[in-house]
């Protein structure tokens, strides 16, 4: 049976370097939470920004990120290494449904900072993975989301 049904899209089939370019590009400027895990797990992690506001601030965050709500990221730049250092930043915000990282990238580049990038999936991710999250009340991780990380050996999904 032939199908009738319109292409998903229009535009042509990217060719092979089109591809390669599109990934590496993706790559350069996006972590995902388990990457910059394991990173700060092998001393060479980047400095983790945090763009929310402070009640999302204290309602939880990444251990040793800095916070520096979107709206007072470019009048505190100073608390920022120097860009001539070239400092790895990783910029991040609630989860996928939020582009406060990406602006926050867009302010940190078009300051002269080279080395950003986007922690995709952002806060949401990083604690469903059961990443350690610091709260007012101290330190904790949530349990590991099934539907983003591999469950821990026994433990089977809730849904």
């Amino acid at each position: 049976m032939t199908s009738t049904a319109a292409p998903t899209t229009t535009a042509p089939a990217p060719g092979t370097d089109d591809a390669v370019a599109h990934f590496a590009a993706k790559l350069r400027f996006e972590a995902d939470p388990a990457d910059v895990a394991a990173a700060r797990a092998a001393g060479r992690g980047p400095l983790l920004v945090d763009v929310r506001d402070a009640t999302a601030w204290a309602q939880g965050h990444v251990p040793g990120a800095l916070h520096l709500p979107l709206g007072e990221l470019t009048a505190r730049l100073s608390e920022l290494p120097p860009v001539e250092e070239e400092p790895e930043v990783v910029v991040y915000c609630w989860g996928p449904g939020c582009n406060g990282s990406t602006k926050a990238a867009l302010a940190l580049s078009l300051a002269g900072y080279r080395g950003v990038r986007e922690m995709i999936g952002g806060f949401e991710y990083w604690a469903r993975e059961g990443l350690a999250v610091e709260t007012a009340a101290g330190r904790t991780r949530f349990p590991v989301d099934g539907l983003t990380a591999p469950l821990p050996q026994g433990r089977t999904p809730d849904r």
